[in-house]
Order: structure tokens, then sequence, then C-alpha cells
């Protein structure tokens, strides 16, 4: 996921960010607004071909039509926009900046191709360019979340967020707890005690399907550590090398195994023989499917609430289905610690010919009404606003994807359906103030000098993680063949992100 972008025009920034988050027509939207459009009055017409992925919704040209119609005689700006199918978009974006083919704006995420399309001169550095023509993109965000995915020292990539700490939920079958009598759960001991309860009560529905990686049981369970506060690092998706207690150290689980781990993974192989967990965990691709499908009580997810495809799935699929959102997350201020990381970015391509122009058009997004528009479509027909700061969908022909383009943690509105508690905690979790800053924030780890190591070591950890983490092997034999195997080239890799950890911390 990573660096970040420092703070620019401070007074500014205070004042509109503020106006904004009082929640009346916000400076942001008045004065900025008034500013663009008087320096765009004279531009000529240009169209500006963007590059994303997912699916064309079905009224998108008629949003688009109002935008272009907005626009019209001020930024006169066209918009070609191309969607990509989600296993094409990383060749497309590759292949488009190799090539030079004309893209103006390009998504690209750490998770894709983002670091090494940098690192191959891509992609425009955006610092001179955002300080020109872009005071709303600046102003919509709070400076932690440039800072903090700068890529040495430059802004290579608008964040695309709104939030400053991902939230992680358990789904479970709120029907199923009301017929088994079961109270609301609050803990993670009761949520084993509901999963028990179905595996002895509901025959045919398995009590919990995690899934890999990080949704794996035992390494889900470090999302809910607030005492040690284990998080993993820029180099894995897992927490094989991890983080704690922000001292600026990597520790390596298989060189020292973590006392409070290992007690995941032993709960999590109980659970797997007592048929707790799913026994074809690994074999399933679509565990939300699974889920939605009915066949599931209780599956992991990286959000706070429900989402209303899955809720709309399960009622659809299951008489009487319905779905709650279970977390443990400990919302008192300053007690988790993040890096501002964001997983979505906006960027210029170095060989784009309209970069001003680019930049003024995403400006102009940074606008309330203007990003109500491209984030949810018209009003009346896509969906209608409750207060200044929900909403509510009316039909499924604009689906919510801010997150590929204008995402921002001020204008950006929550579900009206989802309920008080989910609301609160996303408030929360948009506030960089409520967090305790990560001593590594901005920190890019290089994966370069242990690139191989990394290739090798990722073909072990494909063998062993996923069975371990989610009980399906015994970890008293497992984990030693695991450590056997993987332990020379994880300490490689350990011992290179330290070395570049020392290095940040000591600039």
């Amino acid at each position: 996921m990573k660096k970040r972008f420092a703070a620019i025009l401070c007074v500014f920034l205070m004042t509109t960010v503020l106006a904004a988050c009082a929640g009346g027509k916000s400076e942001i939207s008045q004065s900025s607004a008034s500013s663009t459009q008087a320096a765009s009055e004279k531009l000529d017409p240009v169209t500006l071909k963007i590059l994303m992925w997912g699916n064309r919704p079905a009224d998108f040209d008629k949003v688009v039509a109002e935008a272009e119609r907005r626009m019209a005689g001020t930024l006169n700006v066209k918009l070609d926009v191309v969607f990509v199918p989600v296993s094409d978009i990383m060749q497309k974006i590759q292949m488009t900046l190799a090539s030079g083919e004309e893209a103006d704006l390009i998504w690209d995420s750490p998770l894709a191709s983002m670091y090494s399309n940098i690192a191959s001169g891509y992609y425009e550095p955006l610092d001179d360019l955002l300080k020109k023509y872009g005071q709303n993109i600046l102003a919509t965000r709070p400076p932690e979340m440039f800072e903090g995915n700068k890529v040495n020292g430059k802004t290579y990539g608008i964040p695309l967020g709104d939030s400053q700490y991902f939230g992680y939920t358990y789904l479970i079958r709120q029907d199923i707890r009301n017929k088994l009598g079961i109270a609301p759960i609050k803990t993670y001991d009761e949520l084993v005690k509901f999963a028990y309860a179905v595996k002895a009560k509901e025959p045919g529905l398995a009590p919990i399907l995690p899934s890999i990686g990080f949704l794996s049981e035992a390494s889900f369970r470090s999302r809910f550590d607030q005492e040690t506060q284990i998080r993993r690092t820029q180099a894995m998706a897992d927490i094989t090398l991890y983080y704690k207690n922000n001292d600026g150290k990597v520790y390596n689980l298989l060189d020292e195994m973590e006392p409070k781990v290992w007690d995941w993974i032993k709960n999590a192989r109980k659970m797997y023989q007592d048929g707790i967990i799913h026994p074809d965990v690994l074999a399933i691709k679509d565990y939300e499917g699974e889920f939605s499908g009915g066949k599931a009580a209780i599956i992991p997810v990286n959000d706070f609430g429900v989402k209303n495809n899955i809720e709309q799935a399960v009622m659809k699929n299951v008489p009487g289905g319905k779905v709650e959102a279970v977390t443990f997350f400990d919302k008192t201020p300053k007690k988790n610690i993040t890096n501002f990381s964001q997983w979505n970015f906006m960027s210029v391509p170095i060989t784009s010919k309209h970069k001003e122009r680019a930049i003024q058009f995403l400006n102009w997004t940074q606008q309330k009404e203007n990003y109500d528009l491209l984030a949810y479509g018209i009003q009346g027909k896509n969906w209608e606003a409750v207060g200044d700061d929900k909403y509510k969908p009316l039909d499924s022909n604009y689906s919510w994807f801010p997150y590929l383009w204008i995402w921002n943690p001020t204008f950006e509105r929550l579900n009206a359906s989802q309920s008080e508690e989910v609301i609160e905690l996303n408030k929360f979790t948009r506030d960089a103030n409520n967090f305790e800053k990560d001593v590594l924030t901005g920190f890019q780890f290089d994966p370069q000098p242990v690139l191989n190591e990394m290739t090798k070591f990722k073909t072990i950890e494909d063998k062993y993680y996923p069975t371990i983490f989610n009980g399906v092997l015994d970890p008293d034999t497992a984990w030693a063949d695991f450590k056997k195997e993987g332990g020379p080239s994880l300490k490689k890799i350990q011992q290179e992100m330290q070395k570049q950890i020392d290095a940040f911390l000591h600039e």
C-alpha cells in the first residue's frame, strides 16, 4: 500500500475542512469553485481518457452527460471513460503505459502495479500540479493521507479513500441467532459459542467460513488486537512479518513465534477439527457467495456494516434470512495505530497531453454537488439525500464506485440503511485525529533487493499459511515444516526491510 503527501496551504486546509465537516455549504465548494470557473473560462475543449476497472453502469452515460453539461463553457471537458474487467486491469494498465497509448487518468493500486509503474517512470509527479490546480483535492483530505502515500517524497497518485483505518467485521446470520435464542454478540468468545450452537442445531450450515490470507481465521483476529497492536507490513499481505507496539521494528513469526498468534492458530485448529470451520475452506473461491447463498452462518469481511449486495442476496436466497454485522473494534481515541495508507489512487501518465486539465477536472469533482453526481448518480433517480451526509440508493443502474476516481472523506455520504453503530464507526475512522500515528507513516518498502527471496517465499507461504491459519493442518508439525522451508527467505526479507526502516527513521 505507500508514501504520502505533506500538508500544503495549512490555513486554507484548516478553515475549509472544518467548514465542510460542519455540514453546511462548504467553503471548498464555494470559494474554490468560483476560482476554478474563473480560471477556466477560456479553456479550449478537451477529451480526457480515463482508465478504471469494473463494469459500466447502465446510467453511466446519463451521469457523464450531466457532468459535461455542468463543465460546458468553463472547464470544457469531455469524458472518455474506459472500464476494464478486473481480471484484465493490471495487464491493460501496463500495456497502456508501456506503449504510450493515449490516457490522461488511470486508476492504480499498490495491490496492482502502482509501485512498479512509478519505478518505471510512467507516472507524473503531482505535487506542483496539485499546488496550482488542486486546492479542493488537498482540502478534502487530511494532510496525513498525502504524507502517508508519498513515494520517494513525491505524490504520484491522488489517494482515494474515506477512512484512515480499515474496518473489519464478522457478518452473521441474525435470523439464525434469533432462532437459537442467542443474545446480540459482543465478544469473540460469544461469536464462537454461536458458531458451536449452529453446529449443534443447524445441520448443513457451516458455522464459520473464513477466506485465505488476511481473512484466514487466526490471521483475522489480529484486526481486533488493541493491546499488542499486531499489524501486517508493507511487504506481506499477512502477518508472517509484522509490526507491533509502534516501535519501528519488523518481527518475524518464523524466527520467533508471538504467543498471542500461536493461541489464535491453536484455536483455529480446534475449531476446524470440531467442524466449526468449513471443511472445504481452502477450496471455496467465492466465500461471500457461499454466505449469500445461505451456506454459512459467519464470515469475516474487511469493512464495517453489511454490504447491500450481500444483504439483498441473503434475503432473496434464504426465506426470512437476515444479516447483521459484528465488530470488536475499539473506538477509544488514540487506541489504534494507523499509517494512513490507502489502496486506491488516481494517477496521471507522464505521456498525457492534458495533465493540467486532468487535475482541474479532478479538482472540480471535489465540490459537493459534483461529487454527489459522480459518486451516486442522478439525484431523484439513482439516489436521494438523507440529510447532509447520508444517502439512500433508489435503483441499481448506477453502482457505487467513487473509490476508483474521486473518493474523499469530506463529501462521501454514508448509506442511510446502515445501523447507527456502523454509521458512527465510519465517522470515527474518517477523523485522522482519532488515531495514533504510526512512526512508519510515509515509509515505503522497496522489494527490489530481495525480489527473488520474496518470489521464493510466496510459493512456500501459499502452501502453509492458509492451511495453518485456518486450522486445516496440525500446527505442531506443519509450523516446523513452514519454518524449515520458508524461514531462510523470510529472514532475508525481514533484514532488508529493517535496514530500509532504520534508514527511513534516521533521515
